[in-house]
């Protein structure tokens, strides 16, 4: 029952994030347009060894990779504190009962 509960929060938590993406979005594009129609085009610029710089796709590509990889080894961090500490918590069977210590 209490998954369900949690489910259904997260969920509810989604909807929120990607409805206000969207209605971002929607004003960046009315944004861009407005700009767009009010100033003259921008020349392209010629730097040195601008070829060898990432896209602004890229960036954000290798930044998410790289961000997944943290969040992937927070995650096995996190199993492993978990896993070393589950003795210490209460109903384990393998943790030692409170009699058997006060001896």
């Amino acid at each position: 029952m209490a998954s369900n509960v949690t489910q259904d929060v997260q969920e509810q938590i989604l909807g929120t994030i990607r409805k206000s993406q969207e209605i971002a979005l929607d004003a960046l594009k009315k944004w861009v347009e407005t700009v767009e129609s009010i100033t003259p085009s921008i020349p392209s610029v010629s730097l040195p060894l601008a070829d060898r710089l990432p896209d602004p796709h890229e960036v954000v590509a290798r930044s998410y990779d790289f961000a997944e990889q943290i969040l992937s080894t927070q995650r096995k961090f996190a199993d492993e504190v978990l896993a070393v500490t589950s003795p210490l918590l209460p109903g384990d069977s393998k943790s030692p009962s409170k009699a058997s210590s006060a001896k």
